[in-house]
């Protein structure tokens, strides 16, 4: 392995904590303990970039794995040695209970199907999350007949190594060693540090990976993340990290998840800083209760047991597989369709997820995207993330950011927490100014992945969910920036299913000013209770702004003819205009725009692959075009398959030629209820 610059930078910022990913897949699956244990003896003997040292301290590993690890079937050998030799070594997974009947604790190696193993106070004293779970360790069993003639229990750990990180300064290192790295540099060296090649992979496949860490860095982070198989959703949470815990389908108690009221025992949540579900689909409860506590939990990290109310912070994290892929499972339904029945529709419970991670960003795994160089050793790393569990980054965006009107409470803490999160990640060292390009990609993540979240709640049917509109400014005076989900739709095509209600294509033919420009704009419009017309573009083009007062007006004076019976001063309607080429004006697209407030009001959609063109004024009348052939052909270059103009415009369309009138459906219209039968989906 060539090292790269990255790999020299790391050298010198983290001697000693650095390993070679590519030896931890020299002992992967081959011995029956999870990654971070193999790479904790890596770098304990490997952590070096000499060629010579890394051979010598590989034997290590390789003999003291060997030794020490329990295969199947290879119980009764251990025992047998330490009752000959008088102890023996092994790596195991510790956790001890406080027996009263025998006045003292009792430790569990169940890797030997011991249970009642004798633990001395100071061992359990010195390290207190044995009592919480337990972890990894080297221990020294002893085997003492005399106790065994007395009590039974012969075996007893005399010496106890935790393979995890026991130095209190690790995040000063990790702080330290970031000055060195650029913004680019660093992202790429986290990839790394769990194993994955950076250079491999796009730029959306790595801001997945980065949410994937979130939930080690942020306390109470609900996150959900399905996508197809093979792309390593689980590993991080089951191979990289001693504080994560993964639940593999099956039944979910309540005394196990959160506590057991019959002895106090905490559960998961309290013990472990994320808690997976993997296979959600899986996965149920053993009383409807146990959803109610977990929604309870979700929101506020609390959950009683009968008075007490009992504090947790931790993270919970759902994956699953989709067995379709994306665009068809939002065709037959919403996104968290592959969630248990109880959480699948349930918009409360899906209210309380901050995040959902796009897994059909992340390619599926292969040798190609697993990494050769150099990364952080696992149980480092993992200590860093969550010591950074106990700060906040949050305050990066104050008096910096303004998230946009559309978010709600839930939301603007779902994104406040995503933005911290990742910040802690990129910005470890508290005192490290952000940048601002770094804070407006964290930013625009956070929005996105909530307002996939709130997507599916409209699917589902919601009308409190109907503004997804989610957007932000950059600094006091910036300019309003809205933040779409990729998988929607491919931004600046026209497809031919139909729009969402309040959804229209239009193009503007342009104005006598030289900066008015003819381009493709689309109209987006939500409708509540309220009244009046509130245009979302800050600052809104004076053009557009004109022609939308025109609609207004038209909508109220004629609102029998073009909606029946509803009363349109009763609504209150939200208007986004959304420019996808360098015109921006929006200017003489009144028609265009009543349809759409129309469209919301119905609740009918317009057509597909259809673009509406036409001003109309404030008497009702249309304004005449003026270079009809210029938009049909524009209309063909965007993908439209239909047309809708002013009946005026016919006869310019004389000059258009034969093979450009071929390739676009061409239909007129009189005034505005004509334009409306035709522009909506009967």
């Amino acid at each position: 392995m060539e090292m790269d610059t990255l790999d020299h930078k790391a050298a010198d910022a983290f001697e000693g904590y650095l390993v070679r990913k590519d030896l931890v897949r020299t002992f992967a699956r081959q011995f029956p303990v999870p990654t971070y244990v193999v790479e904790f003896m890596l770098g304990r003997y490997c952590a070096s970039t000499d060629p010579e040292e890394i051979e010598e301290g590989l034997e290590i590993v390789q003999r003291q794995l060997s030794s020490r690890t329990v295969r199947a079937g290879e119980e009764e050998l251990f025992k047998a040695r330490a009752y000959k030799q008088g102890s023996a070594k092994l790596i195991d997974i510790v956790s001890v209970r406080f027996v009263e009947k025998e006045g003292g604790y009792l430790a569990s190696l169940p890797s030997l199907n011991l249970n009642r193993v004798r633990i001395p106070d100071k061992i359990v004293d010195d390290n207190e999350r044995l009592l919480t779970g337990g972890f990894y360790a080297e221990v020294t069993l002893e085997y003492d007949s005399v106790i065994a003639e007395e009590k039974g229990n012969a075996f007893g750990i005399s010496e106890l190594r935790p393979i995890q990180m026991s130095k209190r300064n690790v995040l000063d290192i990790l702080a330290e060693a970031r000055s060195n790295f650029s913004s680019e540099e660093w992202r790429d060296f986290l990839v790394r540090s769990i194993g994955l090649e950076s250079n491999a992979l796009t730029q959306r496949a790595k801001d997945a990976i980065l949410l994937r860490m979130v939930p080690f860095v942020e306390r109470n982070y609900n996150m959900v993340e399905l996508g197809p198989r093979g792309t390593g959703k689980s590993h991080l949470f089951q191979q990289v990290s001693p504080y994560a815990h993964l639940i593999s389908g099956g039944k979910a108690t309540i005394a196990k998840m959160f506590v057991n009221n019959a002895n106090g025992q905490r559960g998961l949540v309290c013990q472990y800083d994320v808690v997976c579900f993997d296979e959600v689909s899986g996965i149920s409860f053993d009383t409807k209760e146990g959803i109610n506590i977990m929604k309870g939990y979700m929101e506020s990290g609390e959950f009683s047991r009968g008075k007490e109310s009992i504090r947790a912070d931790g993270s919970m994290v759902f994956v699953g597989n989709f067995d379709v892929d994306v665009e068809h499972q939002q065709r037959v339904g919403h996104l968290f369709g592959p969630l248990p029945a109880e959480m699948r529709d349930d918009t409360a419970w899906m209210d309380r997820i901050h995040c959902y991670l796009p897994g059909w960003d992340v390619p599926k795994m292969n040798k190609d995207l697993t990494t050769d160089h150099f990364g952080l050793v696992s149980d480092f790393f993992s200590e860093c993330m969550s010591r950074l569990r106990f700060e906040s980054r949050v305050s990066a965006m104050q008096n910096r950011v303004h998230l946009g009107g559309a978010l709600s409470g839930r939301d603007t803490n779902a994104v406040n927490k995503t933005v911290s999160g990742l910040l802690k990640l990129m910005y470890p060292n508290q005192d490290m100014p952000v940048s601002d390009e770094d804070l407006e990609w964290a930013t625009r993540l956070g929005l996105e992945v909530r307002r996939r979240v709130k997507e599916q709640q409209k699917r589902v049917g919601a009308a409190e969910f109907r503004n997804t509109h989610f957007s932000y400014f950059i600094g006091d005076d910036g300019v309003e920036k809205f933040v779409a989900t990729p998988e929607l739709r491919s931004d600046n095509e026209i497809g031919d299913d139909p729009l969402e209600p309040g959804q229209i294509w239009t193009i503007s033919e342009g104005g006598a000013d030289m900066e008015d420009n003819a381009g493709l704009y689309r109209i987006e419009v939500n409708e509540g209770p309220g009244s009046g017309v509130k245009i979302l573009n800050n600052p809104a083009p004076a053009a557009f702004k004109e022609s939308v007062r025109y609609a207004e007006q038209n909508l109220y004076s004629r609102s029998g003819q073009l909606i029946g019976d509803r009363d349109p001063r009763s609504h209150e309607f939200s208007i986004q205009l959304r420019a996808f080429d360098a015109a921006k004006r929006g200017s003489k697209l009144g028609m265009a725009a009543l349809i759409a407030m129309c469209s919301s009001l119905l609740k009918k959609s317009v057509k597909g692959g259809l673009i509406v063109v036409g001003e109309i004024n404030l008497g009702g009348s249309i304004e005449p075009i003026s270079n009809a052939v210029n938009i049909a052909e524009l209309a063909v270059e965007k993908g439209a398959s239909a047309l809708l103009m002013p009946v005026t415009a016919r006869r310019q369309l004389y000059d258009l030629s034969d093979d450009m009138a071929t390739k676009i459906d061409i239909q007129f219209y009189q005034d505005a209820r004509d334009a409306l039968l035709k522009a909506i989906v009967e």
